[in-house]
């Protein structure tokens, strides 16, 4: 037993003598905490200093909520003095060299890593991740040509490795492939939570003669021409334009071929509707006259819904000409005389509310004054 102690404290005091030397990777114990450096006990005969710029590059952290006397940790001695007795350590040269294994895997792994956008170069951009730096090419920035890579400066962005140089110990990153990834993850969740009826608020894409192509985020749905508008339309841009929003709802898909029929008119905005909803049959409306014809003219009840207001209709006497007593975007009060839901029809007359105030009531005809005859 006591030969057993005596190896052991042997090996201790051989530890304790044990030379450092630069480059050499060690473990010790935090022995005080300071504002700008850590002390560290080695296994060695100097003590270890590591400076606050070998611990972090973030001037906003305090070491005392990083570390307390104690606590272990493992460094890498980049400069040894062994007259002063002291050596100063790297954690940010460990770390670098732990994050360089974990880049270099993540070539075959495919892992997503993050990093912040640092320096703006020729051909790219700089990336620092765990103190390692990556370039991602400019082809490999999602950024377009013809847009600039400064946009990216202090940015945090996910990236993957596309190529690693180990006699150089260089990576080159992109932040495109994990963009992409992404991007399919959206597109396969969308069309595996698809409905028909689904209701989307999206932009308009592009305009075609027979329909508006719409961006649902990222993917594209067709509004057709007659799906626009209750009225006759000739062609979309008469009521819609490139980069309008839109409110559509998902009418049928086909997944296989990755189309989508929307529609974009609802029964809360069918014209008809709204006039059925709002008026009657013997309602007075005000309307405006749209269109002169020999027979009567047509007028405007609604938006999308017209009446028709006959010649026969139009006065208290009879007209030979409609022209000679309306015309087209004047408005007049009208009475909705009859409505044909089956054809929806509805006509108008400007004459029975002439004939209503001409016709005097009882109590007036009795209160009327009543001449007196004088006799010559």
């Amino acid at each position: 037993m006591y030969e057993n102690n005596s190896e052991n404290f042997a090996l201790m005091l051989e530890e304790t003598f044990k030379t450092l030397n630069t480059g050499d990777i060690v473990t010790g114990v935090v022995r005080t905490v300071g504002v700008t450096e850590l002390q560290v006990d080695l296994p060695a005969k100097v003590t270890g200093i590591v400076p606050f710029d070998e611990i972090t590059d973030d001037s906003s952290v305090k070491l005392c909520d990083l570390y307390k006397p104690g606590d272990e940790i493992t460094a890498q001695a980049v400069r040894v003095s062994d007259i002063d007795g002291i050596a100063t350590l790297s954690l940010k040269k460990i770390r670098r060299l732990d994050n360089w294994k974990k880049i270099k895997g993540g070539l075959e792994s495919g892992e997503i890593f993050t990093g912040k956008v640092v320096e703006i170069v020729k051909g790219g951009v700089i990336v620092t991740c765990n103190f390692t730096k990556i370039f991602i090419p400019a082809g490999q920035t999602g950024i377009p040509r013809t847009e600039s890579l400064d946009q990216l400066q202090g940015k945090q962005v996910n990236f993957k490795i596309i190529d690693i140089n180990e006699e150089r110990s260089r990576a080159t990153g992109s932040i495109l492939a994990v963009e992409r990834e992404e991007r399919r993850a959206k597109i396969e969740e969308f069309w595996n939570t698809l409905e028909e009826g689904q209701k989307f608020t999206g932009k308009v894409k592009s305009l075609t003669k027979f329909g508006a192509f719409i961006d649902l985020g990222g993917i594209d749905g067709m509004v057709h021409v007659t799906e626009l508008s209750w009225n006759h339309i000739k062609q979309p841009s008469d009521v819609v334009s490139v980069g309008e929003t839109l409110e559509v709802f998902v009418k049928s898909f086909d997944r296989e071929k990755k189309k989508i029929s929307l529609g974009h008119k609802t029964e809360d905005t069918n014209p008809w509707n709204i006039f059925t909803s709002t008026y009657s049959e013997g309602d007075v409306a005000e309307v405006k006259i749209v269109s002169i014809m020999t027979f009567g003219a047509f007028a405007q009840i609604v938006p999308g819904v017209d009446g028709l207001i006959h010649i026969s209709q139009i006065a208290d006497k009879k007209i030979a000409d409609t022209a000679a007593e309306l015309q087209v975007g004047q408005v007049v009060q009208a009475k909705i005389i009859a409505i044909d839901s089956e054809h929806k029809k509805v006509s108008l007359s400007i004459r029975a509310l002439l004939e209503k105030a001409e016709t005097p009531t009882e109590e007036t005809a009795e209160e009327a004054p009543v001449e007196e005859t004088v006799e010559e």
